[in-house]
């Protein structure tokens, strides 16, 4: 059975593939994306089963005209995947204030404004999905990334405690966890921060190397990536998280494995300041 999808951030990477995956297997697709002209040709292969706005989710009064009308033109949508985003690269000395303010903006406040605004519509329908792009950098961290791993984390709080709210009205919430893919991510998905000299050799100084040099490992294929997004989205239950990529299993495992033994270590000093403890 055919569906339709709202989709955020459609002119490159995962959004773009997932927008041409969909409609070349006959879905409908609401896209909205910054530069609508950049879907023209998609427009002119699939007519009325492509429905194009130009949207900056960091314009809430437009995010949620923009949600109201794809809903409109389409009367139902199934699901809704807030892919659009960024990375910000650079020690968090090295950044200036309107890098971060922009940082949260889309990948943070643009997020979460997406969800309230199509909440209303998926409990009024009776349902419905919600894919919400994260990283495995939501659950481990580099140095040199402080800012996006911020925004990553951010929405797993986010959505760890919003899933559970939108359940009893059928609405299922997925946040999915992609390690490094071939998307063009690194070089047209990243702003850097002027470099500071006094980072050079350090890890932060490396990993800015690593990025800019073409050195970090990538090893995801984004279509098998996307393949597995949609698959997701069609699950009778929607998982809490979807991990994508040997990178991203080795690193998250490898994190939540580290703070689970971290955790334990402290116990006792944790139990010893409860009320009454001995």
């Amino acid at each position: 059975m055919t569906k339709t999808w709202l989709i955020t951030g459609t002119s490159s990477g995962f959004g773009r593939i997932m927008t041409e995956t969909l409609l070349a297997r006959g879905d409908r697709v609401a896209a909205t994306l910054r530069r609508p002209e950049r879907l023209a040709g998609l427009a002119d292969a699939y007519g009325d089963r492509l429905w194009l706005a130009d949207l900056d989710v960091t314009d809430t009064a437009r995010l949620r005209a923009v949600t109201d009308a794809a809903f409109a033109h389409f009367g139902r949508i199934e699901v809704v995947v807030s892919n659009a985003g960024y990375g910000l690269l650079g020690a968090a000395e090295e950044l200036d204030d309107a890098a971060i303010r922009r940082q949260i903006d889309t990948n943070v406040l643009g997020s979460m404004q997406l969800f309230r605004a199509v909440v209303p519509h998926l409990r009024r329908q009776g349902g419905g999905r919600f894919l919400q792009l994260s990283s495995m950098g939501g659950q481990m961290a580099f140095p040199g990334l402080s800012l996006y791993h911020a925004s990553k984390w951010a929405m797993e709080g986010f959505f760890e405690a919003a899933a559970p709210e939108v359940a009893p009205f059928g609405i299922g919430v997925t946040l999915i966890e992609p390690g490094a893919a071939s998307t063009g991510f690194g070089s047209t998905g990243v702003d850097l921060a002027a470099p500071s000299a006094v980072y050079a050799d350090t890890p932060a100084g490396a990993i800015r190397r690593a990025f800019t040099e073409g050195a970090f490992p990538v090893p995801g294929d984004p279509d098998r990536m996307v393949a597995r997004m949609i698959e997701v989205a069609e699950t009778v239950e929607a998982p809490r998280r979807l991990t994508l990529g040997s990178d991203a299993y080795e690193q998250i495992r490898t994190a939540l494995l580290g703070r689970l033994a971290a955790l334990d270590a402290q116990e006792a000093v944790a139990r010893s300041t409860d009320l009454g403890a001995g």
